[in-house]
C-alpha cells in the first residue's frame, strides 16, 4: 500500500489516532506566542505550598513534590522557609504538624530541574526572616548563584510595560520580597552555568524585623508589597510589584469591581491562593481569578480534581512552558469585542476505556460523555450524552452537544468520561481538557488522563468538531 501511495484500513486508524488526528493543534505543542511582552501579560502557572505531598496540617513534605510541579511546567513555586536547627533554615507548612526538609535540599532540587525542560522565568516565593536567607546567598557563605539576578535587566521605570522582566531570554534570574517577613520571590530565567551552592553556615539568624541590606540588595523585580487599594493603584502603577490575594478577597474583589481589577491586572502582577482553613488543600476554581486577568493563580498541585484539570489545559499550549499570553481584552486598551461562536460537538464513540475495578472481572463500566466549557460566566455550561450499558471497548454515541460562546479566547472545553450509576456518584473515568482557541475542528481523537493527570493510553474518544462565528 505505501509502495503505491495507498492507505489500508490499518494505516487510516493509525493516522486518525496519530498527532494529525489529535483535538489539539500541534503548532500549539511548541513555544509559539510572543514572550518578549512584560510579566503581566501572562498567565504564569502557580502552585501553593509546593513541599507538601497531602494535607496542609500533618501531611509530608518533600522536595519531590517540587520536582514533579516543575516537570508538569509550573513556573511559580512556593517554599515556607523557618529558622531550623543550628541556623540551617528548613521548608514546612508553619505552626502545623507537617514534616520538615531542609532549604539547601530545595534549592538544589529546583536548580537541578528547574529548567530541565522549560527556559522561561521561575518565580519562587518564600517566608522566613531575611537574615536566614541573606545566610544562603551572601558572600560571607560563597559567591551567589549564577541564576539569581541581582541587578535590573532595563532601567526602573513604572512606565507602561517597562521596568517589567519579560519570561524568555534572560541569562540570569531575580529576587524579591513580601509581606511583613519579608516571603520571598525570585525570578529565574534560562539556567546559565550552575556553580554548587554555597556551604550553610551555622550562625545564629537575627530577628525577623531586623533588615538585610544583603538580601534587600537582590531585591530587584515582583517586589512583593501589601496591596494598596484599586484606586491608589491604577493612579500609581507599579509593574515591578505584586499582590496576594486570598480567593475569598479575590471574589470580593471580583464581584465589586471586575474591570478595575482587569485594568489594574494589565500593569501589575498579583497572586491568589487557597484559603488556608482548608485542611485537605482543596482548591478553588482557577477560571475566574484569570477572567479578571490574575497572573499568578496558585492551586494545590497534590490535589487531583477539575481545578488541576482546568490549570494543565490553560498551560497545555504554548509548548508547556509554563507562560500563557493572556488576551488582548486583559492587557490591552479596549478594542474590538469577542466573536461570538456557534460550538457544536458530536461525540461520535469511545475506545478501550479503563475498567475502574481490575480486581473484578465484570467491571466493566457504562460510560456517557460529558463536555463542559469554562470561560466568563455567561459561557459556563455543560451537556452529556446518555450513557451505555457494560460497553467499555467501543461504545457509540453520535449524539451532538451545541453551545454559544460569547468570550472564546477565555474558554476551556473539559471532555469527562464517567461510569453511569443510577443509586450512586457516578465514577470517574477520564478526562482531558484544552483552551478552546487550541482545539481543531473536524473528526478528532481525544486522549484521556487519568485523575492525576497521567496517560490513560489507549483510551480515547472519537469526535466531531465544528465551530461557526455568530
Amino acid at each position: 500500500a505505501k509502495q503505491q501511495d495507498l492507505m489500508m484500513l490499518d494505516g487510516f486508524m493509525m493516522y486518525l489516532l496519530s498527532a494529525a488526528g489529535d483535538i489539539l493543534n500541534q503548532e500549539h505543542t511548541k513555544v509559539h506566542q510572543d514572550m518578549s511582552q512584560p510579566l503581566s501579560h501572562y498567565f504564569i502557572s502557580s502552585s501553593h505550598n509546593t513541599y507538601l505531598t497531602r494535607n496542609q496540617v500533618g501531611g509530608s513534605s518533600s522536595t519531590e513534590a517540587y520536582v514533579r510541579a516543575l516537570r508538569a511546567g509550573c513556573r511559580c513555586v512556593e517554599l515556607d522557609c523557618w529558622e531550623g536547627p543550628d541556623g540551617e533554615p528548613v521548608v514546612y507548612h508553619g505552626h502545623t504538624l507537617t514534616s520538615k526538609i531542609l532549604f539547601r535540599d530545595v534549592i538544589e532540587s529546583i536548580r537541578d530541574s528547574a529548567f530541565e525542560h522549560f527556559g522561561v522565568s521561575l518565580i519562587l516565593g518564600s517566608v522566613t526572616s531575611q537574615a536566614v536567607h541573606s545566610l544562603g546567598f551572601s558572600m560571607t557563605a560563597g559567591s551567589q548563584p549564577p541564576w539569581v539576578l541581582h541587578q535590573p535587566l532595563v532601567p526602573h521605570s513604572i512606565a507602561w510595560g517597562s521596568g517589567s522582566p519579560q519570561p524568555w531570554g534572560s541569562q540570569h534570574s531575580a529576587l524579591a520580597g513580601e509581606g511583613v517577613c519579608s516571603p520571598l520571590d525570585w525570578q529565574m530565567a534560562t539556567r546559565a552555568s550552575l556553580s554548587p551552592l554555597p556551604r550553610w553556615l551555622p550562625l545564629q539568624a537575627k530577628d525577623a524585623s531586623q533588615v538585610s541590606p544583603e538580601l534587600s540588595a537582590l531585591v530587584v523585580y515582583c517586589q512583593a508589597v501589601p496591596f494598596p487599594g484599586l484606586a491608589q493603584a491604577l493612579r500609581h502603577p507599579q509593574p515591578c510589584h505584586v499582590s496576594s490575594f486570598s480567593e475569598r478577597k479575590a471574589r470580593k474583589l471580583i464581584k465589586e469591581a471586575g474591570p478595575a481589577l482587569v485594568r489594574y491586572n494589565a500593569r501589575q502582577l498579583s497572586r491568589v491562593y487557597p484559603l488556608g482553613l482548608k485542611m485537605n488543600s482543596a482548591n478553588y476554581n482557577p477560571q475566574e481569578m484569570w477572567n479578571a486577568g490574575c497572573q499568578l493563580v496558585a492551586l494545590n498541585f497534590q490535589t487531583p480534581g477539575y481545578e488541576m484539570d482546568l490549570n494543565a489545559g490553560r498551560f497545555l499550549p504554548n509548548g508547556r512552558c509554563g507562560y500563557v499570553l493572556k488576551p488582548p481584552c486583559l492587557h490591552s486598551p479596549p478594542g474590538e469585542g469577542s466573536r461570538r461562536l456557534a460550538l457544536h460537538i458530536r461525540v461520535i464513540t469511545a475506545q478501550q476505556l479503563p475498567k475502574l475495578n481490575r480486581d473484578k472481572g465484570s467491571s466493566i463500566v457504562d460510560p456517557f460523555v460529558r463536555v463542559e466549557i469554562h470561560g466568563v460566566p455567561a459561557d459556563c455550561a455543560k451537556q452529556q450524552t446518555h450513557h451505555k450499558l457494560n460497553n467499555g471497548f467501543n461504545p457509540r454515541w453520535e449524539e451532538t452537544l451545541r453551545f454559544q460562546v460569547r468570550v472564546p479566547e477565555l474558554a476551556l472545553v473539559r471532555f469527562v468520561v464517567e461510569d453511569y450509576d443510577s443509586t450512586s456518584c457516578n465514577d470517574f473515568v477520564g478526562q482531558f481538557t484544552l483552551p478552546l482557541p487550541s482545539m481543531r475542528q473536524g473528526y478528532r481523537h481525544i486522549h484521556l488522563l487519568s485523575k492525576d493527570g497521567a496517560s490513560l493510553a489507549p483510551a480515547t474518544l472519537f469526535v466531531h468538531v465544528r465551530a461557526k462565528s455568530l
